[in-house]
């Protein structure tokens, strides 16, 4: 390999890392706020509205970021991403808790109450969406190179779009129902939310999940062949 396609793997090596954790730290701070798209027709369950906690935007760029990994560096540096990840994650609670904790200034421009309120998600929040990074990631890296080994390396997209959308189904159902059903009565913060809410929650989340997992797979495919491209030519890749 030249040394140009050698400092253009790693370039993207280290920039395809920081999108994933930066997407997956991300998601963890804004989890706790639902949003709510409405829409110019009704659609089962969910009516003229599709809600879902705030984590879902930055949280579909972790599949993107991932499945372009896999493709270009293979299942196992794939997996080390996603514990890597986890361990980010479990940093950065440990940092936002202890910033909490520490004394604040008279005149901060932000109060305790406030500053605590935004930045912490409560522990289902917690609880619901490390279960369901554990869980989905995992599963998204052995589906999309077991979908490689059945078709020799062929169709980038059939495992790109197959990986992101059964991962993203475990991982809508997990998250939400450990986070806004389970976890709330085990743990006894707040109130579980009713069926229907739950049900409406996993919808609209696995809705926009699902459109970001179609329209992103053109970007996978020009990311892998701008990288690979560096070295030598992607005709297989592309004609896939």
């Amino acid at each position: 390999m030249s040394e140009r396609g050698e400092s253009a793997l790693a370039t993207g090596r280290v920039l395809l890392i920081g999108l994933f954790v930066t997407a997956l730290v991300t998601s963890q701070l804004t989890a706790s706020k639902l949003l709510a798209f409405h829409l110019p027709f009704s659609l089962p369950v969910t009516g003229s509205s599709l809600v879902m906690p705030g984590a879902a935007l930055a949280y579909a760029l972790t599949f993107f970021a991932s499945d372009c990994y896999s493709e270009l560096y293979g299942r196992k540096p794939a997996q080390a991403m996603v514990n890597v990840g986890f361990g980010m994650t479990l940093v950065m609670l440990v940092l936002v808790w202890t910033t909490i904790q520490a004394p604040i200034a008279g005149f901060s421009p932000v109060e305790q109450a406030s500053f605590s309120r935004v930045l912490w998600s409560s522990a289902n929040i917690v609880v619901g969406s490390l279960l369901a990074y554990l869980v989905s990631q995992n599963w998204d890296v052995i589906v999309f190179h077991a979908i490689r080994r059945r078709t020799d390396g062929r169709y980038l997209w059939l495992r790109n779009i197959g990986s992101t959308a059964t991962s993203q189904a475990i991982d809508t159902v997990i998250f939400v129902t450990v986070a806004f059903y389970f976890a709330p009565k085990l743990l006894s913060v707040g109130s579980a939310r009713p069926t229907s809410v739950i049900a409406s929650l996993i919808v609209g989340q696995y809705i926009l999940k699902l459109l970001i997992a179609l329209v992103d797979t053109p970007f996978v495919y020009g990311v892998v062949a701008y990288l690979r491209g560096r070295d030598r030519p992607v005709t297989g890749a592309l004609a896939d």
